[in-house]
């Protein structure tokens, strides 16, 4: 087994005033050369977005985008006709594939948005553009992996041009369990988004990370109640 940890406090940072990030990835005026991705996974984005405010209209192409809210709700209006608001509970995928332009804001005028925006690297280049969202049963989250994301249209969750899943947990203090690879090769990279767990005896404190590669399991012990997110990505396309 090969791993690396990554420490909350150690993510890259940038208070725009409307829009508090920290970068587990370099991007935009962060850089990082040690870290610029983890295998597929090229954006990690932990975003606070102020009442009414939001991203304008932009372009991506050729990248599997996925929008996990924390907090609060994401307006969303996109170059395909889609217009809808993603809560927390729901997830949203964008295949941007040979390009979209799209906006997103928070439409609440007294509360703010808490979100993961995390980009892969696709499977396949300049494939049609598609737009995905659904509601998750939080219920099954508790102490379980509940999958939220696969490359099978047919599987639970929603799906990504990508060998990729994900999984959201909200563990009981002292509950453990193991989760195996569903591609050999693949590495996890697990968000601990709240409390404190520890991944193959490694601990992690709230929203440290740490990724695995070269193992083909891993066990989760949570050390408090906690929430957490499990990507199993390739380490190589």
């Amino acid at each position: 087994m090969k791993y690396i940890i990554h420490k909350a406090n150690e993510r890259g940072h940038a208070n725009h005033g409307w829009l508090n990030a920290y970068h587990s990835f370099s991007f935009a005026s962060w850089y990082n050369p040690e870290k610029i991705q983890f295998g597929m996974l090229r954006v990690l984005n932990d975003d606070t977005i102020a009442a009414g405010m939001g991203f304008g209209t932009h372009p991506h192409d050729n990248m599997e985008i996925i929008t996990i809210p924390l907090e609060g709700d994401l307006a969303h209006k996109d170059s395909m006709g889609n217009a809808s608001t993603i809560k927390s509970g729901d997830i949203q995928v964008m295949s941007a594939g040979t390009g979209i332009q799209h906006s997103e804001f928070n439409p609440n005028h007294d509360q703010h948005t808490k979100l993961f925006q995390i980009w892969l690297f696709p499977k396949y280049h300049n494939v049609t553009p598609r737009y995905q969202q659904i509601t998750l049963d939080k219920t099954e989250q508790k102490n379980n992996f509940a999958q939220i994301l696969s490359p099978n249209p047919e599987d639970e969750g929603v799906w990504i041009h990508q060998d990729a899943w994900f999984y959201l947990s909200d563990f009981d203090k002292s509950y453990a369990s193991k989760l195996a690879l569903k591609k050999e090769g693949n590495g996890f990279y697990i968000m601990n988004i709240e409390g404190e767990i520890e991944v193959n005896g490694e601990k992690l404190e709230k929203r440290d990370a740490i990724g695995i590669w070269e193992a083909n399991e891993i066990e989760v012990k949570a050390t408090t109640d906690s929430k957490f997110l499990i990507m199993e990505i390739p380490m190589e396309q």
